[in-house]
């Protein structure tokens, strides 16, 4: 569920808001967000795993870390928190930002295979729950910078369970080709390491075996795995007290699947880990973030070859939405103010110069003119985050909507600022 829909006048609406009314005061292209979606698939998927009574640390609820890589604007992360999310992170910036949305240190994950000795320090000295540590050396590594600091990093070992999964090969993480985590051989080695090394205190294990995955089973195959882990972990007498499950649990992207409910999701783990005495938690981001968003921009023309292809070439471009290039993903797009009148097959390209700028191919849309609005839908993860300036062109600016109200949360830079970040070498 989502909340852009057509308002009374047949135009596109997020809540309260007519899209057209934010494209022009802030000018396209532009990311909106929908602060009720994003609440409520919070709340669907909290309530889900409560109702199955999967709880974290002293009873409470699990902890659900925000994947901050999907969406990492810090007034979406804010929306977040005020609900008691945490923070899934990948790198000190991205810690950052999850501090300066009020998330805690204790609801913070530090996750990612290349973690730097500063990144340590920095994820320590924060006071981040725990540290998911996918190497040896990285182990090491987190073991030398806490002792320096006179500490011990809180730690998990991450699995890779060698199961395939997730909606395209570049989101794949679970397979014991992909750079993730450590063996299940492995695994068992080096949390007994971990117990007797003064610089660590392992805590538990964690998986993530892709994005994307709308089928129960592989997630399935690889927590009956993790439980068993745990299990053997146990039996040699050391102390087990969190399970991460990591995230991954698909959207509906409107040309795919129906992606399993966040109910049967909880239902399958709770039936999968009935009996075992852990804490929880979970990384969702795609889940939570992907329809709560859409990238808004304007038609500049139509192209008509005189063979009959017509190219619908908009103001948007693969820097500020880079997923249908780099993943083959696809995107329902949708007229601000939709014609009624038959379809036409349309090319939807942006304007920057690679043949890759192309959203979809032969997409059969209402009638589009030069000056329309269309949405991207389902662009709220993994779109705003993935922008660049390539081809010199503004990074997107962001916008949040709480009912009918809406805030510029990152507003678009001046050609001034992006060339006030670079500086002449001396010699020039």
């Amino acid at each position: 569920m989502n909340h852009f829909d057509l308002g009374p006048d047949g135009e596109l609406a997020c809540e309260g808001v007519p899209l057209r009314r934010i494209a022009e005061a802030v000018g396209t292209p532009v990311y909106v967000y929908s602060s009720a979606t994003l609440e409520r698939h919070y709340t669907v998927l909290r309530d889900a795993l409560v109702a199955e009574g999967l709880r974290g640390e002293h009873g409470a609820d699990p902890l659900i870390a925000f994947a901050v890589k999907a969406n990492s604007n810090v007034a979406v992360l804010k929306t977040l928190a005020r609900l008691g999310a945490g923070a899934d992170t990948v790198s000190e910036g991205e810690i950052r930002r999850a501090l300066a949305a009020g998330i805690p240190g204790e609801r913070i994950v530090f996750s990612g295979v290349g973690k730097t000795a500063g990144e340590i320090a920095f994820a320590l000295k924060a006071g981040v729950s725990e540290i998911n540590v996918e190497s040896e050396p990285e182990m090491h590594l987190a073991s030398q910078v806490a002792q320096s600091l006179g500490t011990r990093a809180t730690i998990a070992i991450r699995v890779n369970p060698d199961v395939s999964a997730g909606g395209h090969a570049k989101i794949s993480t679970g397979k014991s080709d992909n750079k993730f985590g450590v063996s299940f051989s492995e695994a068992e080695r080096l949390y007994a390491q971990a117990a007797n090394n003064a610089g660590l205190r392992p805590v538990g294990v964690t998986c993530h075996i892709g994005s994307q995955i709308t089928e129960l089973a592989p997630l399935e195959a690889a927590f009956v795995k993790m439980r068993g882990l745990v299990g053997r972990l146990r039996a040699e007498g050391l102390s087990v007290e969190r399970l991460d499950l990591g995230g991954g649990l698909g959207v509906p992207y409107f040309n795919q699947p129906t992606p399993a409910s966040p109910a049967d999701y909880a239902r399958m783990i709770a039936k999968t880990m009935d009996g075992l005495d852990v804490a929880y938690s979970f990384e969702p981001g795609r889940m939570i973030a992907a329809n709560a968003g859409v990238l808004l921009s304007t038609v500049q023309h139509i192209h008509e070859r005189p063979e009959g292809r017509k190219f619908a070439v908009l103001d948007a471009a693969m820097n500020d939405l880079i997923r249908p290039a780099m993943y083959d993903a696809y995107h329902d797009i949708r007229p601000v103010k939709p014609r009624d009148a038959s379809a036409v097959t349309y090319d939807v390209v942006g304007p920057i110069c690679e043949t890759g700028d192309t959203f979809t191919r032969d997409r059969d849309l209402p009638p589009l003119q030069a000056g329309d609005l269309v949405a991207f839908m389902s662009a709220g993860a993994y779109g705003a985050v993935m922008s660049s300036e390539y081809n010199s062109r503004l990074l997107v600016p962001e916008v949040l909507v709480k009912g009918d109200q809406f805030a510029v949360v990152r507003p678009r830079p001046t050609y001034e600022d992006m060339l006030a970040k670079e500086a002449d070498a001396p010699w020039l």
